[in-house]
């Protein structure tokens, strides 16, 4: 069987190729030049935006890079902060650090009066069993932290692309890779269940609406998922809104699919963003919603792209309303 990370990059590969290039979407704007993926944007308190993502070497070892974080005041000048954290220190890191794993899609969220990074590396020794995800908190409350592992001792997921999600409840729940998600404890020192896999009802069988990692992660004939990695939560008048990345058609994009209950059953999914997998979704200060993109015609640079909604909730380019 083919290493985790040459799979990975074969899926990139093909999403790029098999579609000609396109133009911009409207109204995307891309925030800067530097190479980014898997951009992450969140609000802060004081109406300050904080960006993140994967950084160079994407598939090498980025240790120094670690996590980056920049800010704005208005989504358009970016200021850098630097590096605000590296993992190796928690002893669950030691694998990674010793094979030099790349850390990947950090995210930042702000919940409960203080900033949260959410992190993964890819497998240790080339397969996607022993991935990993954690989740950091800021001691401060300041977005530069210092950053606390909340788990040290052992991984919080089993796979890549963590995420967190705030209810209306305040509780917190950690998601991660393909539609995994839990609640983590008050305390948020670990998860306080067994994960649930969120599924959809209705079933998508159209190879060409899958990666080629599909048959691996969930059997070759399921196909109740959103997605197979990148998992992202939201809520919106009372549902919550699961967003994946999966191909469609060559193009990796943003599938997603709504509850009324957190765990599910999903509706069925839908091609939300073309060529915009593994984005966040965030609000502006006016109740705008965007999205997170790295894909063409900037690949690997990230943007926001302004989204809305149409009359049965579905997410869609705002382009798309006559915006």
């Amino acid at each position: 069987m083919k290493s985790f990370a040459i799979l990975c990059v074969f899926v990139i590969v093909m999403s790029v190729s098999a579609q000609e290039r396109v133009g911009p979407p409207p109204g995307l704007q891309k925030l800067m030049d530097t190479p980014l993926r898997d951009p992450s944007v969140c609000r802060g308190p004081d109406g300050t935006f904080y960006l993140t993502g994967t950084s160079q070497p994407f598939w090498g070892f980025n240790h120094e890079n670690g996590i980056r974080l920049w800010k704005s005041k208005d989504l358009a000048t970016w200021e850098a902060l630097g590096t605000v954290w590296r993992y190796g220190s928690s002893p669950w890191h030691e694998k990674y650090l010793q094979a030099k794993k790349p850390l990947w899609a950090p995210e930042i969220h702000f919940n409960q009066g203080t900033f949260w990074l959410t992190y993964s590396m890819p497998g240790w020794d080339g397969t996607g069993k022993t991935s990993g995800s954690g989740l950091l908190k800021s001691t401060t409350g300041k977005p530069e932290g210092p950053y606390a592992d909340m788990q040290p001792n052992a991984r919080l997921g089993d796979e890549i692309d963590a995420s967190l999600f705030e209810d209306d409840d305040q509780a917190m729940y950690f998601l991660w890779h393909s539609g995994k998600i839990a609640r983590l404890k008050p305390d948020q020192s670990g998860l306080a269940e067994p994960y649930h896999w969120l599924k959809t009802t209705t079933a998508d069988p159209d190879p060409k609406h899958h990666s080629s990692l599909c048959t691996g992660i969930f059997g070759r004939s399921a196909f109740d998922h959103v997605g197979y990695e990148g998992a992202f939560m939201f809520k919106r008048t009372g549902r919550y809104y699961l967003a994946c990345s999966e191909i469609f058609d060559g193009r990796y994009s943003c599938a997603v699919a709504t509850s009324t209950n957190i765990y599910g059953p999903y509706s069925a999914r839908y091609e939300a963003i073309p060529y915009g997998g593994h984005n966040t979704f965030f609000q502006d200060a006016k109740a705008n919603w965007w999205a997170t993109y790295f894909g063409p015609p900037w690949d690997e640079r990230a943007a926001i792209l302004p989204v809305d909604f149409a009359a049965d909730g579905r997410v869609r380019p705002a382009a798309a309303a006559g915006k």
